[in-house]
Order: C-alpha cells, then sequence, then structure tokens
C-alpha cells in the first residue's frame, strides 16, 4: 500500500484520520504518516503498521492494485503522466 493508495482508500470510504485510527488501534499520527509522500522527520510506519491499516482497508472493501492489475469491480485509477 502506498501513501497515496492509503489517502485514497480513506478518501472512498469518506472517513477522517481519525476513525480509521479508532477502528485499527493505531495513533491518529501514525495513520497521517502512512499517507505521507515525504516523511518530514524520516520516520516513516513499519510493515506491521502498513499490513494493519492495509488489512483494515481491504475488510471494508478496498481493492489495492499494483501496476497491470484488474479491478473487480469499479474504481479509479492514477494513469501515469508519461503514459497520458
Amino acid at each position: 500500500m502506498t501513501p497515496i493508495q492509503a489517502r485514497a482508500a480513506r478518501a472512498i470510504l469518506k472517513i477522517g484520520v481519525r476513525e480509521v485510527a479508532t477502528q485499527t488501534g493505531v495513533t491518529p499520527n501514525t495513520v497521517s504518516r502512512t499517507e505521507a509522500e515525504a516523511l518530514r522527520s524520516g520516520r516513516g510506519p513499519n510493515a506491521a503498521t502498513i499490513a494493519v491499516l492495509k488489512t483494515w482497508y481491504e475488510a471494508q472493501g478496498i481493492q489495492f492494485l499494483d501496476e497491470g492489475d484488474t479491478a473487480n469491480g469499479p474504481g479509479v485509477v492514477l494513469v501515469k503522466k508519461d503514459q497520458q
């Protein structure tokens, strides 16, 4: 799960950082760090935390796609600028 995927998942579900934190048992700061493109502190979330968040999003119906994957329902995808 990339930072942009994490932000998109939360936006699709129309929920705030605090609600995700409450539902997953992580802190709101951790949710925000997971969604940050460039970390000012250099401290990103660890792999276990990312897995917890990803698993929770998937349980809510979010499907994360890697390049070349096909969706199992309606959705949106970010096309690389050089492919537009």
